[in-house]
């Protein structure tokens, strides 16, 4: 009888850490990020009344005759399923969906998590509000020519995202071309004045023999000027070129040959372009050195009042023989200047998140560049990490080791900016493991109650 009594104590002992757990997921039901557990028993050692017997030839065998010392608790399992993801609209908060946790670090002590509900504090480090730990991922580096860049081969650091600091002026490096000069127009005659030049370019539309384009384009001291380029018919399949600067002086064109030669007549702002029958643009020249060989790229060099040293950037007309860059066709002119890629000084105002993680920033001269990239971790066996509270998880002996990278790539899910995981706690199977959990516990309860009263019987029997 007293084995009775005391699997009915380790039944009571049992359902009571059982009902802990419950009451623990019922508690965190609105904690994100938030990961349920449930309890599982499994019974105690048993003890052999008898053994078993194998068959005989005259009888058959016999099954061990065993008792049961109660029940003990096999496991109290992490469930991993993916919760639900709910709106916020704060471009800080990040939810991930599908495998992977966020890396958080104090000191060298490394955690993770999946609640994305992260803040920016006064220092501009992205970290976690509730403990103040840093969130890991990789910096925004810059390359030689000073764009940014994000090496996710690198060491994971803490993220900074360093709101309102000043981007500094990008001197213009390169000016894109593209479009058409149009093919059907009259040739200029070669002793044509400027002043004809001038109506060929700018007169009437019926008049004209060429074009004019411009674009705004930066000097290192970020002061915006207007680049304009002129160019006109002078032959079949050839058109020349003319390039003014807006406030600045020397202004002159340099072809750079393709093994090298590089002669430079200063002062000479004039170029040549040569196209195939077929409109292609083939070649380019500054009157002494030619190029008609891959990028076909003209630099300009000027210098600006108050700075002693010459400034240069290179206009790019296009691909030798190919239609992208300047063409010459028989339809309107369509030549302008796409692209440049100088700007003035400017201030980080905003930033953005998206699937991969890249946390892009948006600068007030209108420059968008990666600021730094978040870092996930997944596990062989997440379940098996250790549970450090406030949302955090820690690195066990059966987890496995952090594989840490990018996310969308290797088994890690895809971050989700502006939206939180919520906890994946079912309300409705808590509570019917509440009931069953009660009910447990009322009939070990009464497994005791009536050894009890056994018991006194048999102590009834000396009266």
């Amino acid at each position: 009888m007293m084995r009775s009594l005391y699997s009915g104590v380790s039944g009571l002992k049992n359902h009571q850490v059982r009902m802990d757990v419950i009451g623990h997921n019922v508690a965190n039901v609105n904690t994100h990020g938030y990961k349920s557990e449930r309890v599982n028993f499994m019974d105690m050692i048993s003890q052999e009344l008898t053994g078993a017997s194998e068959p005989k030839e005259n009888i058959g065998g016999i099954n061990p005759m065993q008792v049961g010392l109660g029940s003990m608790i096999s496991s109290i399992d992490k469930i991993m399923t993916q919760g639900s993801l709910q709106t916020t609209g704060k471009n800080t908060d990040v939810a991930i969906s599908g495998e992977g946790f966020f890396v958080i670090r104090d000191g060298d002590k490394q955690y993770y998590t999946r609640a994305g509900f992260f803040n920016i504090d006064k220092d501009g480090n992205y970290v976690h509000p509730g403990t103040g730990l840093h969130v890991q991922g990789w910096n925004a580096r810059m390359d030689e020519n000073e764009n940014a860049y994000v090496n996710t081969s690198a060491s994971i650091e803490d993220i900074k995202i360093p709101l309102y600091s000043k981007k500094p002026a990008k001197a213009t490096q390169e000016v894109v071309f593209q479009s058409n000069l149009n093919q059907a127009v009259d040739i200029v005659p070669a002793d044509a004045t400027e002043e004809q030049i001038n109506q060929f370019i700018s007169g009437p539309p019926d008049q004209r023999r060429g074009h004019a384009t411009t674009i705004n384009v930066y000097d290192p001291e970020g002061n915006k000027r207007e680049l304009r380029l002129e160019m006109w018919k002078t032959d079949e399949n050839r058109w020349t070129g003319r390039v003014n600067l807006d406030g600045a002086t020397n202004v002159s064109v340099n072809v750079v040959g393709p093994a090298g030669q590089d002669t430079a007549v200063p002062g000479n702002n004039n170029f040549e372009l040569g196209f195939s029958s077929d409109g292609r643009l083939m070649n380019v020249s500054d009157g002494v050195d030619s190029l008609n060989d891959g990028k076909l790229e003209i630099q300009v060099s000027f210098r600006i009042p108050g700075n002693p040293e010459t400034q240069t950037f290179t206009m790019n007309m296009g691909e030798a023989g190919e239609v992208k860059g300047v063409t010459q066709y028989a339809s309107d002119f369509t030549t302008k200047a796409v692209e440049q890629d100088g700007y003035p000084m400017g201030y980080l105002e905003a930033f953005s998140i998206d699937n991969a993680g890249t946390i892009t920033g948006t600068y007030s001269n209108g420059v968008k560049e990666p600021l730094a990239k978040i870092a996930l971790a997944t596990f062989t066996n997440p379940a098996g990490l250790d549970k450090a509270g406030e949302t955090k998880f820690a690195y066990s002996m059966n987890s496995g080791e952090a594989n840490i990278g990018e996310a969308g790539l290797a088994g890690k899910g895809k971050i989700n900016a502006g939206l939180l995981e919520m906890s994946n706690v079912d309300l409705a199977d808590q509570f019917t493991d509440m009931i069953v959990t009660q009910r447990g516990f009322q009939a070990n309860s009464r497994t005791i109650t009536t050894t009890d009263q056994m018991i006194q019987e048999v102590l009834g029997l000396k009266r």
